[in-house]
């Protein structure tokens, strides 16, 4: 690929994985004073980075036929819908409807059924695309065994740092008790079906920092470095979120330390996942664990976790330490100690693929 047409695919990704999401950070920031619902904002904001992709490929690679084209189109006008969504919740926020969980906003709750219809259209059309676009596209399922391992040893790692935070808090007893529920297990059992019907989101995040970025990254840098370096660009993008959402604004600079932290922590597992699998659902699925289990450790069993939290700088440094061990020391395994990614030649990017050997 020549060195012009990688410059205009990162530009493309660069200017919709985070032009959008800053652009709209000013309508977050707006509705945050405002008291506003701006539940849309998150939700929407995962879809960029493939979105970011999607287009970078169809710009650029116009006579490729190997690129999964009527799956591009779907997931590229679901975000756009899901945009002028986001939008609208914010320029009208008295459309409202009301949940037995509260009153939420009505564009806030279309893009959750957007979501839903977005994820069956598009496991239709790279089903109905066959296994080598499947594959050509980096989307194909492959490496069963080393695959279901690693999305395993992340719920043991994640389950361990949850305790050990716990353990830390003197609230051990009341975790065990939350994960022993009735409601527990049976927010556990509708899980596989949450994905089902959510998967576009997390693959919206995962199809552009682990299949596009990272292997970029890591080729310009080495596999550790780039690994590190897509950390921090992957908790920086998190900013408009991390001051008008996740926290009030007065928490936003500790909110976005702790960010690039679990990023790069996180991100070294996810990379380490990816390389040795060679499967971007590993990834998918482990992004949609992290941010669902959260609900059912935290009790509430409800998106509204997230929301308007605080955060403590004397908390950092023992996120650090927690999340280096658990999920840092990854940096030393074998899939990192190669010298260059290997090439994955029937990837519509090639060389943006990292081979398992």
């Amino acid at each position: 690929m020549g060195s012009k047409t990688e410059k205009r695919q990162l530009i493309i990704f660069i200017a919709i994985a985070y032009g959008i999401p800053y652009l709209l950070g000013i309508l977050m920031w707006y509705g945050s004073l405002k008291q506003m619902d701006l539940s849309a904002f998150p939700v929407t904001q995962m879809l960029y980075p493939a979105m970011g992709v999607m287009l970078a490929y169809l710009l650029t690679r116009k006579g490729d036929e190997r690129i999964l084209r009527a799956f591009y189109i779907c997931f590229i006008l679901t975000t756009v819908i899901a945009i002028i969504f986001t939008i609208l919740s914010v320029l009208m926020p008295d459309a409202v409807v009301t949940l037995p969980g509260g009153t939420v906003s009505v564009f806030g709750l279309a893009i959750q059924y957007l979501l839903a219809a977005g994820s069956v259209i598009g496991l239709i059309c790279f089903i109905a695309a066959g296994k080598k676009k499947r594959a050509a596209s980096g989307i194909k399922w492959k490496n069963w065994k080393a695959s279901v391992g690693c999305i395993v040893l992340f719920v043991i790692l994640y389950l361990a740092r949850v305790a050990v935070f716990n353990g830390l808090s003197g609230e051990l007893e009341e975790f065990a008790a939350i994960l022993t529920s009735a409601e527990a297990w049976i927010y556990f059992a509708v899980m596989p079906l949450d994905f089902l019907l959510g998967y576009l989101a997390f693959f919206g995040e995962e199809y552009g920092w682990r299949y596009y970025l990272q292997p970029f990254l890591q080729r310009k840098f080495g596999l550790r470095k780039g690994v590190l370096i897509l950390g921090v660009v992957w908790g920086i993008w998190h900013l408009p979120l991390d001051f008008f959402y996740y926290v009030t604004p007065e928490y936003g600079v500790a909110m976005t330390v702790n960010q690039i932290i679990n990023c790069v922590t996180l991100g070294i597992f996810l990379g380490f996942a990816y390389m040795k699998t060679e499967n971007i659902w590993v990834p998918v699925i482990i992004h949609f664990l992290n941010n669902n289990l959260i609900m059912v450790i935290s009790g509430a069993f409800s998106a509204e976790v997230l929301e308007n939290n605080s955060v403590s700088w004397m908390q950092i440094p023992i996120t650090l330490l927690i999340d280096v061990l658990l999920f840092g020391l990854f940096i030393f395994s074998k899939q990192y100690r190669r010298d260059e990614p290997e090439v994955f030649t029937d990837s519509p990017a090639a060389e943006y693929s990292v081979s398992n050997t």
